[in-house]
């Protein structure tokens, strides 16, 4: 398994760290097919009775890695993005919502991107109140994708899920779980003692019971399989514009972007 995703068991509990905090966690293909073959490997341990999904450092996940080098332009930067990483975000998440044991995301820093996606398929999200959720592909001339169309509407409902999608907002942790993007916000210094007991609390519980539970609610409040294919579509169509290379070029100069209207 690469590095950057590191699995720890103590007792029923396992615990997957996206590790890679100089980037706050940001993702790529690799690291979500890491995930998602984590997630399914403990799921399928009979000796683990609850998941945690976390991140190394200050984030929980910055979304999909578009940092580029010193020496790459935007254009270069660009031109490698492809489908590759929602590929693997659907993987991911479908790894964790089908989780046969409870998973729970600890979300202490930021969940930006596709790092939402992953945040809101699992079962409980305990968030803290210095963390925060955003939807941030308009900025870059981009749509949601790994699910979050799905995932945060049927959290948050349409209109509090379309704020978040078009103007990217950065929603605090408080707000979250007061509009039901989060299952619990806890202050930041309870908040390691807290996921503790939730995940002790969890891995007590009746397995098959708690198996049924997500299953049945997943399957009354989540169709992500037509979310997933509405996504692809669109963001295919969207990587080929030159408003996603003017939100590249944005984004590395740090600068606000300026969009043309460009379709590909």
């Amino acid at each position: 398994m690469p590095h950057r995703v590191r699995t720890d068991t103590t007792g029923p509990v396992a615990r997957i760290t996206l590790d890679d905090p100089d980037r706050l966690n940001a993702v790529d293909a690799e690291m979500l097919d890491a995930l998602a073959d984590a997630v399914g490997r403990l799921g399928a341990d009979p000796a683990v009775r609850a998941i945690a999904v976390a991140g190394a450092g200050r984030g929980f996940c910055a979304g999909a890695n578009l940092g580029g080098g010193a020496d790459e332009g935007a254009d270069e930067v660009a031109s490698r993005v492809d489908t590759s990483t929602l590929d693997a975000a659907v993987r991911a998440v479908r790894a964790i919502v089908d989780c046969p044991v409870p998973t729970v995301a600890l979300v202490h820093g930021v969940a930006a991107g596709v790092g939402v996606s992953v945040a809101l398929a699992c079962d409980y999200v305990l968030v803290s109140d210095v963390g925060s959720f955003v939807l941030a592909f308009a900025r870059i001339g981009l749509m949601p994708d790994g699910g979050a169309t799905a995932l945060v509407a049927a959290s948050i409902g349409r209109a509090r899920a379309m704020r978040m999608a078009l103007t990217g907002e950065k929603v605090d942790g408080a707000t979250a779980a007061d509009w039901g993007l989060a299952s619990e916000c806890v202050a930041a210094a309870a908040f390691d003692e807290r996921a503790t007991a939730l995940l002790d609390q969890l891995a007590a519980s009746a397995p098959e019971a708690a198996r049924l539970t997500a299953a049945a609610v997943n399957a009354a409040s989540l169709d992500l399989e037509p979310a997933f294919e509405r996504e692809d579509s669109g963001q295919t169509r969207l990587l080929g514009t030159d408003d996603f290379r003017e939100g590249v070029a944005a984004f590395l100069d740090k600068r606000p972007a300026r969009f043309g209207g460009s379709r590909p």
